[in-house]
Parts: C-alpha cells; sequence; structure tokens
C-alpha cells in the first residue's frame, strides 16, 4: 500500500478548486474507491501515484487508473479496448476514446457485487500485458482539439479522461476558446490555466 494513496483518498487529487474540501468528489466516493483500492491490490498490481491520481502498474507498465468525478468513481484500464467484456460493463470516457475503458461505479455494493468479475477483468489485463500487446489506433482525434490539447493527453491519462467526461457543449467551448489562439504559446497557456477546472468537471463559462 503506497501512502501517496492514503493522502489521496483523505484529501483529495489536488487538481481542483474542491481539494481537502466537503466537496471533493473523492469525498463523495470513499468506500468504494477504498473497495477498489483493495481489489486492485489483492490482484497483484503495483500501486503507485501518477498525475495525481492512484495508478496501478504490471511489470513496470501503467495499467489500471482509480479516480472519481462528480457523479461517479472509476476504473480506467489503459488497453481497455483489448479487453474481453462479457459482462458488458466496460464503457469509452468519450466518443474519441480509443485505447482506454471505463468501469463505473456510484455505490460501495455496486463493487462489492462485481468483485469476482473485476479481478477477472484485472487477471485479462495482465494477460494483455504479458502477450505484448498493443491498441492500433484507427479512429482520428478530431482535427479541430489543438496539437497542444492532444499533447498534454499524451502527458496525461487523467486529463484526457476528464476531458472527454465532459458534455460536447462544454468541451465545443474549450475547444474553442484553446483554438482561438493564433501563437501555440498562448494555447499552451489557455490550456494550463483551465486545468483545473476541467479536473472539476465544470465547463470554460461554469463558475
Amino acid at each position: 500500500m503506497n501512502p501517496q494513496v492514503d493522502h489521496y483518498l483523505a484529501h483529495g487529487c489536488g487538481r481542483c478548486s474542491l481539494y481537502d474540501t466537503p466537496d471533493c468528489k473523492v469525498h463523495s466516493f470513499t468506500e468504494p474507491l477504498i473497495q477498489l483500492r483493495r481489489i486492485l491490490l489483492e490482484s497483484g498490481l503495483t500501486e503507485e501515484v501518477k498525475w495525481s491520481v492512484p495508478c496501478y502498474t504490471y511489470q513496470g507498465t501503467n495499467v489500471i487508473m482509480l479516480s472519481a468525478f462528480k457523479d461517479y468513481c472509476f476504473l480506467s484500464f489503459f488497453k481497455g479496448s483489448l479487453l474481453k467484456d462479457p459482462a458488458g460493463i466496460l464503457q469509452k470516457a468519450g466518443p474519441n476514446s480509443q485505447a482506454g475503458r471505463l468501469i463505473r461505479f456510484t455505490a460501495t455494493e455496486e463493487v462489492v457485487k462485481q468483485e469476482d468479475t473485476l479481478k477477472a477483468y484485472i487477471q485479462n489485463a495482465k494477460e494483455v500485458e504479458d502477450q505484448g500487446l498493443t491498441v492500433t489506433r484507427t479512429e482520428k482525434v478530431p482535427e479541430s482539439v489543438p496539437d497542444e490539447l492532444r499533447a498534454k493527453f499524451e502527458e496525461d491519462p487523467a486529463l484526457q479522461q476528464a476531458f472527454e467526461a465532459l458534455t460536447p457543449g462544454r468541451q465545443r467551448g474549450y475547444l474553442i476558446y484553446f483554438g482561438g489562439a493564433k501563437k501555440s504559446k498562448t494555447r499552451t497557456s489557455r490550456i494550463e490555466k483551465y486545468i483545473p477546472k476541467i479536473m472539476e468537471g465544470k465547463g470554460f463559462h461554469d463558475r
């Protein structure tokens, strides 16, 4: 057990203004997050913190992120598109998601009920790594996404998950604002300024 994950569960990820407040999204799902953490550790994964959220690795490779949004907490499989899904529980975070897949939860009972299924999916994710499988990216990211934002997504999968979880209208608002700057430096500055708001699940015009 990594003490940094204890800190995450106690205080939040620190990437938005709700950090260490009663309204922090992590605090809305503390118990299911704890149960999911237990299942991940029992499955033989290594617990780390990357991009300010719990990340579980296998043989040095990122396999699963554990995190929470406003309305649910989730497991995010980095190569989820390669997993078998007999229970039909893997979902795309957004229409442009290619490799990653989520399993969402809103209550502890949902985690407990699916424990055996989750362990089977985690084992499948480990097998994908053992076999050296990679995702073939055939879907193109919309051209309206600035290169600077694409680069941030590559650096920070948690940011991409949060952005793709926004409503289409909120995504569009950000893309218009980010893409409206003529200089790359300005586009990057705008993106970095609004990362906390994106992580909070808010749109460009939301307070």
